[in-house]
């Protein structure tokens, strides 16, 4: 758990590195007190000019107060500067198909395609995933667990593996066993590099090979993060109770799991055919007549927005 947690931190920090970076370019030799609402302002637009987005300036400045936080309440710091945070753009809505995940994960090596497959699953978070330690995979048991304090919230998980990731994750303990007994070295990590120059290191991303597996897969611009709420639409539309869902992925509340609860324009005329069937049936038409007529529109009809429904 101490390596695992050592591997979190260093990823935090190397995080924190590259936020102060660009604070330490733009206020370097001004002093804490000098700092006030104009130079936050004058900040974003300087880091606008260079390209930035409004979410990754917001998390900078967030970094900044921090700092200018725990100066004030150490008496370094005579008053609390108000950092204003620019509007941000409307949460990502992007999500994969069953065939297109299908396709994207074809293309991965086979490591790489269990750890994407947990995520796609689960809804876990890539630095979940790839910090995975094979202590934590209980295949006996059918399980797959988190450490407290390792996770996001703070708050341990298990979940129970489905029966294709049971066979993933079994044939991957077995690439990493041949690999101990070539490099004749334990290894704990689950996920490790398994050949090339980093070879028994602990992988921390896999950017690269994610990218080149979406262009070959006709899907150029998905996230790894588009996984995370691919999990939760899927758990919505499988009706698995919000309580346990929320378990599963880690989301402390609703308000943020929401956002990940994707609807798509299929969704909304697969929910209007329910919807008018029903609604036939119960006006006198038979059950099969009334999905016959819905069905018939659907079919011949484009997809309406929400704003288009009277």
């Amino acid at each position: 758990m101490t390596n695992r947690l050592g591997r979190l931190l260093l990823v935090t920090l190397a995080e924190a590195g590259y936020r102060l970076a660009h604070l330490d370019r733009y206020f370097k030799g001004r002093r804490r007190a000098s700092l006030g609402t104009r130079d936050s302002e004058q900040y974003a637009l300087a880091r606008q000019g260079q390209a930035a987005s409004n979410g990754n300036i917001n998390r900078e400045l967030a970094v900044l107060g921090r700092m200018l936080k725990l100066a004030y309440e150490h008496n370094r710091l005579a008053r609390m500067p108000v950092l204003r945070k620019l509007e941000e753009s409307a949460p990502r809505q992007g999500f994969f198909a069953p065939e297109a995940f299908a396709a994207v994960r074809r293309r991965l090596s086979p490591d790489l395609q269990v750890a994407a497959t947990i995520m796609y699953v689960y809804g876990w978070r890539l630095r979940e995933v790839l910090t995975l330690e094979r202590r934590q995979l209980d295949l006996a048991a059918g399980t797959l667990s988190l450490d407290p304090g390792s996770t996001q919230n703070g708050e341990g998980r298990v979940v129970a593996l489905t029966a294709d990731l049971t066979r993933l994750l079994t044939e991957q303990v077995e690439r990493v066993k041949a690999f101990e007994r070539k490099a004749e070295r334990i290894m704990p990590a689950l996920f490790p590099h398994l050949k090339g120059r980093f070879a028994g290191k602990p992988r921390d991303d896999f950017r690269r090979a994610w990218a080149s597996a979406c262009t070959k897969a006709g899907v150029s611009g998905m996230l790894r993060h588009d996984l995370r709420r691919t999990a939760v639409r899927n758990m919505e539309r499988a009706a698995v109770p919000r309580s346990v869902a929320m378990k599963l992925t880690g989301h402390r509340t609703e308000n943020v799991y929401r956002r990940y609860a994707i609807v798509s324009p299929a969704d909304l005329r697969a929910a209007a055919l329910k919807l008018s069937g029903a609604a036939s049936y119960n006006l006198g038409d038979s059950r099969e007549d009334a999905l016959a007529n819905v069905s018939a529109k659907c079919l011949t009809s484009g997809p309406r927005t929400i704003s288009s429904v009277g």
